[in-house]
């Protein structure tokens, strides 16, 4: 296989016609590479992605072709999928006020262009979910909000009328799911292409706890930090520790690695039904 690119978590190799997708254990906050890995975090985020991929086939078509059919060394923590001509557009649901989307709103009170009511903090739940895209920034870059009118002028009027419909459906039925195992899906993160054909199509990873927010539900308090099943816990020590978010990053201590593999574990657990082992 061609090593295609390295991204912040994943590696895209070329096999024939297909591309291979490899997690790493690599995690990435503030668009930043963290030089320690989280253990077992390319399995867990596969696992999941390939869970939710079966969950929401009859809203959207997924890249995957296979899971089995991938060199040995690699099993477990890489897909075999179509390629795609993917669309330069990060597709964002928002049900919750959190991250960067908070600190957006209280700079404009609005999202992406999309305005909101006054009064809401950390924590918040929105009226309703809002598609807030940003564009795809490379590795080191940080990503840009963008409105749904610069979206349209990067990818069309249909197309952006259906990257819209097809995120909230998703983050709608997501939320649902998570709803019946005692979690809130905050917000989540998409990427889409087309095949030759032209179909648009679900890609890279769906609903994991790198793209998106999970909380536990009885434990949400609006009005500041919550207690999230996914990368915040890194945030919120890095942040802690004085690190200006410029890299190098920091060596994370082996307590806080622990707890974010726990957190990945339990996410995955909970969702799926499954036992990790």
């Amino acid at each position: 296989m061609e090593l295609l690119h390295s991204g912040k978590v994943r590696d895209v190799y070329v096999d024939g016609g297909d591309l291979v997708l490899v997690a790493s254990d690599r995690l990435s906050i503030y668009d930043v590479v963290l030089p320690t890995p989280i253990p077992d975090k390319g399995r867990l985020l596969t696992a999941l992605s390939l869970w939710w991929f079966d969950q929401l086939a009859d809203i959207v078509p997924h890249h995957v072709v296979s899971a089995d059919d991938v060199p040995a060394e690699f099993a477990g923590r890489a897909i075999r999928c179509r390629r795609l001509e993917m669309l330069p557009v990060e597709c964002i649901a928002r049900g919750y006020l959190a991250g960067l989307g908070l600190k957006e709103y209280e700079k404009h009170g609005a999202v992406s262009g999309v305005e909101l009511p006054a009064g809401l903090v950390e924590g918040s739940r929105l009226p309703e979910p809002v598609f807030t895209p940003t564009t795809k920034a490379a590795v080191g870059a940080h990503d840009e909000f963008m409105t749904y009118a610069d979206v349209v002028d990067e990818v069309g009027a249909d197309t952006a009328a259906e990257l819209r419909r097809i995120t909230l459906e998703v983050y709608r039925r997501g939320a649902a799911v998570a709803a019946g195992r005692g979690l809130l899906l905050a917000d989540t993160k998409l990427e889409f292409g087309r095949t030759p054909d032209g179909t648009l199509t679900l890609a890279d990873e769906v609903l994991t706890s790198d793209s998106s927010r999970f909380w536990p539900a009885d434990r949400w308090t609006p009005g500041g930090p919550q207690f999230s099943f996914d990368k915040q816990y890194v945030r919120d020590w890095a942040t802690g520790a004085g690190w200006d978010r410029r890299p190098p990053a920091p060596v994370v201590p082996a307590d806080v690695v622990a707890a974010t593999r726990a957190r990945y574990v339990e996410v995955y657990e909970r969702l799926t039904g499954r036992t990790w082992s």
